[in-house]
């Protein structure tokens, strides 16, 4: 007993998979009894968080009677084509502020300070330049990613090890031969996992930006119509099967670096 107790307490201790396995199961339940409890004993209205049961109920209501399938393949096309586009901007931009000492003085405050800006309160402008369909969802999810991601990239440039690049110029490489071989391989390494903690923003971003015209659907805006329609127990649905996605996507960016940059490990 003395052991396990050392072994779950230990700094930046690892557990094996077993045990991880176990604890993560017995969190899981401890949370569903907790969320049983409060609701069996009233102390939370049920306008505000329904019973379990409800929500687990209410998912055959959602496939059956709301489009569940397209609304999900909707938001995985946004949440795809918004990172994509977000990414496609982000590296060269980053790139270039984070190479350069004249492009990075001469926008870098300001690029950081457009991470403070509340997106969702300019969501005005967005339906002003772009419109209520698609494609205004699209920017206003790559916009989302990218006042984050740009700074990212910059700043991942600017830890790539000096030692490579005095190695690079003792070789008698170019300045392009330097950015090809040293700073994009080690860059991308790292943004890429950046990308992936990016990503799961836009997934919050998503229920914003669908609630405009929600007649196109998604989940944002499926949990929009079923808040109006007072199916609270749907909303919560939503909410657990967009932190369902979220859990997958993070897999599989997580295999996918693993794939991509081996040479990490």
């Amino acid at each position: 007993m003395k052991q396990l107790f050392t072994e779950l307490f230990e700094l930046r201790g690892e557990l094996s998979i077993k045990k991880q396995i176990v604890i993560e199961i017995i969190g899981f339940l401890s949370v569903i009894l907790c969320w049983k409890l409060v609701t069996d004993m009233e102390l939370i209205s049920p306008f505000i968080l329904p019973k379990p049961w409800n929500v687990l109920m209410s998912f055959p209501d959602l496939f059956l009677k709301d489009n569940l399938i397209a609304n999900i393949k909707f938001s995985l096309m946004l949440n795809f084509v918004g990172c994509l586009e977000a990414i496609i901007i982000s590296l060269p931009v980053g790139f270039i502020l984070g190479l350069f000492p004249l492009f990075k003085a001469f926008s870098q405050r300001y690029l950081n300070a457009s991470r403070f800006l509340p997106l969702p309160a300019v969501l005005g402008i967005f339906i002003a330049g772009f419109g209520i369909y698609v494609n205004m969802k699209v920017q206003f999810l790559a916009v989302s990613i990218i006042v984050y991601l740009v700074p990212v990239v910059a700043q991942r440039v600017a830890e790539t090890p000096q030692v490579y690049i005095d190695m690079a110029k003792t070789l008698g490489a170019t300045k392009w031969q330097t950015i090809r071989y040293i700073f994009i391989p080690d860059v991308f390494s790292r943004v890429w996992v950046d990308i992936g903690v990016l990503s799961a923003i836009s997934w919050t971003y998503i229920t914003i930006a669908e609630k405009v015209n929600d007649n196109e659907g998604g989940l944002g805006a499926l949990a929009e119509i079923s808040r109006r329609q007072s199916r609270i127990d749907k909303v919560y649905a939503v909410i657990i099967l967009i932190a369902l996605i979220g859990w997958v996507w993070d897999k599989l960016h997580k295999t996918s670096d693993k794939a991509m940059f081996g040479f990490k490990r």
